[in-house]
Formats: C-alpha cells, structure tokens, sequence
C-alpha cells in the first residue's frame, strides 16, 4: 500500500478522525462537496466562477463513491469526519455517510492548499499550524464570490503567518500550483478582508504569529460551505475544514511551470 492508501484506510476504519496536514505528505488533498444532482450544474458554475476558492480536480458522477483520483476509494467514509447540512443549517458532524448516500450524489474534490505547503517547506518557509500540530486557521471574509445562483456568498481564506523575507519566496511558489489555490489573494492587514481577529478563526485553531511575520492569506475551499449556507439545499454534506480526502496524486501534477 501507498502512504496514501494506508491513510485512507485508517481513516475509513476510524483510527484516524483528526486533521489531515501532514498526512501522506507526498500525495495531493482535496475538500469535498458532496450536493443532489439537480444542483451540480450551479454548483459547477459557481467553482468555474470563482476558479481560485475553488478549483475543482475532480467530478465524481452521480451515485459513484470511487474517485478516479484515489484506487479504491470510498467518499463515502475516507474522510476524517464530514458536516451534514440539511435546509441550510449545519446539522451534525460525521466519521462516515454511507447511511445518508443518495442515488444521485454529485460530489466535487476541490484542490487543498495542502499541496502546495509541501513546496513551501522545501523552501524552508515555516508552515506554523504544523509547528504547533493544530488545524490551519480560516476566517470568514467580507469579500464577495461570483453568485451562480442558489450558490453565493462570501469568499473564505485560510492564513499561514510568513517572515517578512520570505513572503515573496512564499508568493512565488504557490503561484505554480493553481488547482490548489495558487498565490496569495492578500498579504498583510486582515481589516483589509474584514477579519477582526486573527486569534479567532471561523474554522480551524488559532497560530502564533511572531514579530516580523506578515499574516498571508489564500483562498480556501471551504468558500462553498458559506455558499452552502447562503443555497439552503434539502440536503448536503463537505468535509469538516482542515478533515480532507487524500488522492493517490503526487503534489507535483499539480505544479505548473
């Protein structure tokens, strides 16, 4: 088994339930939005509209748990724990949603900023969540997405805190991996995006920022589950934030040159 498979299965037999950062850390992560086929056609406009919060690898047909990405896989219970979330209003959190799976689920892999902190660590630029063995922090911003109707909202960013001789190392390489987020929407004042607080995210765990790091903020891929939210579906199920499915895909057939 590949390190990647090995995670799978630890996570679909629940010895696994936590975050995903460092995982089989040669092999590509994904968020995942899972949504009744009547919908897949917006929700398929709206990634397309909004290309860096979310960059889809992957389209998984309706009633099909196998990706194409990962031999063997099951989307159904190779994620660490999922949010449920029925008329609009987050409803419970899951380990595994065979139970629930419908006929005609489409589910959406969207590209993980995960990858790209692989290449980041190369270049010696600290990834501070993983320093302090918590979750990435993402905030809530008052930036709008582009609406492909019922989906629509607010664009959500996740924060990595970068020695100021080193953000335009950091900027640079993400810039290479545009299916997984690419470069920095913003680097510097969080008031600028609308985030009062760094030490209170909306999802993930706070980090530490020391004196002379700049907070540098990229596009995440829970933007959909504001856009969940904001379409108040019957039904529909993503991965807890930072909880993420792992891909049989190496990080760099993800990296443009």
């Amino acid at each position: 088994m590949t390190p990647a498979e090995k995670a799978r299965q630890q996570i679909r037999t629940q010895k696994h339930t936590g975050p995903t950062a460092g995982m089989a850390s040669d092999y590509t992560q994904t968020n995942v939005v899972i949504l009744p086929e009547k919908e897949a056609a917006a929700f398929r406009e709206f990634a397309r509209l909004n290309p860096k919060s979310c960059p889809v690898l992957e389209e998984i047909p309706a009633g099909e748990w196998i990706s194409s990405l990962a031999a063997g896989s099951d989307i159904r219970s190779d994620v660490p724990k999922y949010r449920v979330y029925i008329n609009g209003q987050y409803a419970e959190q899951r380990t595994d949603i065979t139970d629930l799976w419908e006929a005609d689920f489409v589910t959406f892999l969207i590209g993980c900023s995960f990858t790209f902190e692989a290449a980041l660590l190369e270049a010696l630029v600290p990834i501070r969540h993983m320093e302090e063995h918590c979750n990435v922090p993402m905030y809530k911003t008052s930036v709008p997405t582009e609406e492909s109707l019922p989906f629509q909202g607010k664009m959500v960013v996740s924060m990595r805190p970068i020695p100021k001789a080193l953000v335009e190392t950091a900027e640079r390489i993400t810039s290479q991996y545009p299916d997984v987020h690419g470069a920095p929407v913003h680097i510097g004042s969080p008031a600028e995006l609308g985030i009062v607080d760094l030490q209170h995210p909306d999802y993930g765990d706070p980090v530490t920022i020391h004196p002379g790091e700049i907070p540098v903020f990229w596009a995440c891929g829970v933007t959909p589950q504001n856009a969940l939210l904001e379409a108040k579906l019957a039904l529909a199920i993503t991965h807890e934030p930072g909880h993420m499915f792992i891909t049989d895909q190496p990080h760099a057939a993800y990296k443009k040159t």
